[in-house]
């Protein structure tokens, strides 16, 4: 009788769950910054097993708006959309998540207001938020990427490293990557602002005509985005995705591989299609696709798990494994 009933078991019930990564967090004192920052580092199950031969590609993840660097745990389950990736054979990366403050993922049109920044009350301490150099793109692809490989068993070279992000992180994402691609092979934007100019197109600037219809329309992040681009035409040109792709098309450099994604009831879904427009008129491939959805961590949840094998992929195998 007891052996019928365990007959009767279907295998899924008898399954193991995936193996689990290890996820653990760290800091560094950023010089771009001039700042200490926290970061979480999602490590794949059997990382401190007994081969330290063993390199790993490195994936960075950015928040968004508001965000920190726990924010991809926390929230979107990153852990363990990885470790079900994983097991169900993806090559595992080591997956960085830094915090990023409301800074844009760029460096600021203007002085960081440090004094001014520590009377504003907030959830965050003081110390780490109110930075003295806002270069947050050099942080993450200078000093951030110099400690991890110098900590982790990484494949430290472009092949190895790709960049994902949400929202503000997926402007982060694609324009860190456009501005250093020695430095990232590949990256994915999820319902990123990739056309920042978009909903002021066709006002002029003069007369701060633009930036009023800018503010109107990004009312809630409208402060750190004026202070990370500026106010006048020139500044946000130059931190303009599209703009920026062409910069890196005439360095001659080899282009990211490029991902990005939106749901189409995001309120951010024009800018994606905007910057995929751009993509197409110069000839360079952007994966990734609008689905049903909305600016929410169930959607971006879901859009992790897609664009994450597709950014390992991208990436070569290191050395010693070929």
């Amino acid at each position: 009788m007891v052996a019928t009933l365990l007959g009767a078991v279907p295998d899924v019930a008898r399954a193991q769950p995936p193996a689990r990564g290890s996820v653990t967090t760290d800091s560094l004192r950023s010089n771009a910054l001039g700042a200490w920052k926290k970061f979480v580092v999602w490590t794949p199950p059997g990382y401190d097993a007994r081969d330290t031969t063993r390199r790993y590609p490195v994936v960075y993840a950015l928040h968004g708006a508001w965000g920190r660097e726990t924010d991809w745990v926390a929230l979107g389950g990153l852990d363990r959309t990885l470790d079900s990736l994983a097991a169900a054979g993806m090559r595992a990366p080591i997956v960085v998540m830094p915090d990023g403050d409301d800074g844009w993922w760029t460096t600021w049109a203007q002085l960081v207001d440090v004094a001014g920044c520590r009377r504003t009350p907030r959830d965050e301490n003081a110390d780490t938020y109110c930075v003295p150099w806002g270069k947050y793109d050099d942080y993450v692809a200078r000093d951030l990427v110099a400690r991890v490989d110098s900590t982790w068993r990484t494949d430290a070279r472009r092949e190895g490293r790709a960049v994902m992000g949400l929202s503000m992180g997926g402007y982060g994402a694609i324009t860190i990557a456009l501005r250093y691609p020695e430095v990232f092979a590949a990256a994915a934007s999820h319902s990123g602002v990739l056309a920042p100019a978009l909903p002021a197109d066709g006002v002029p600037w003069g007369g701060r005509r633009r930036v009023r219809a800018l503010e109107a329309h990004y009312t809630r992040v409208w402060a750190s985005l004026e202070a990370a681009f500026g106010a006048d035409s020139v500044s946000w040109t130059a931190r303009d995705p599209a703009r920026l792709l062409d910069r890196a098309r005439a360095r001659g450099a080899p282009l990211p591989a490029l991902w990005a994604d939106v749901g189409n009831e995001d309120r951010y879904a024009p800018q994606t299609r905007a910057f995929r427009t751009a993509c197409a008129a110069r000839g360079v491939p952007l994966a990734g696709d609008d689905l049903p959805g909305t600016h929410a961590w169930s959607w971006w949840r879901a859009a992790a798990a897609r664009s994450l094998p597709w950014l390992v992929a991208r990436l070569a195998p290191p050395p010693a494994a070929r």
